[in-house]
């Protein structure tokens, strides 16, 4: 299939695909300023490192949200902690929601 045939939403899948992420080594405080500026420009930090650079950034909303990797054994532990079912992934993950509310709200 060429790229006059695939549907036009599909066709900036390959620039994405030719795209490249790199990590930077960098010390500690240049991590702080980058991670810093960020959030006082509500931009993720890719972002951030995209305006440094003078390279184009998406003004596209992003929907806020925070991420972390919960192994099965997390899951367990605190579907125990709410009195759940460990398989019950979606109601673990809104009590985590409230917890990290609630977290907020006492900040």
């Amino acid at each position: 299939m060429t790229v006059a045939q695939k549907p036009a939403r599909w066709q900036k899948s390959d620039e994405a695909l030719r795209a490249a992420q790199i990590a930077f080594d960098v010390e500690a405080a240049v991590l702080e300023a980058v991670r810093r500026a960020a959030f006082e420009h509500n931009l993720s930090t890719s972002d951030q490192i995209r305006q440094v650079l003078g390279l184009s950034v998406s003004r596209r909303p992003k929907r806020p949200r925070l991420t972390v990797t919960l192994t099965p054994e997390d899951y367990a532990t605190l579907a125990a902690r709410y009195g759940l079912e460990a398989q019950n992934r979606l109601a673990v993950k809104e009590r985590v929601t409230q917890e990290l509310i609630e977290f907020a709200r006492r900040k």
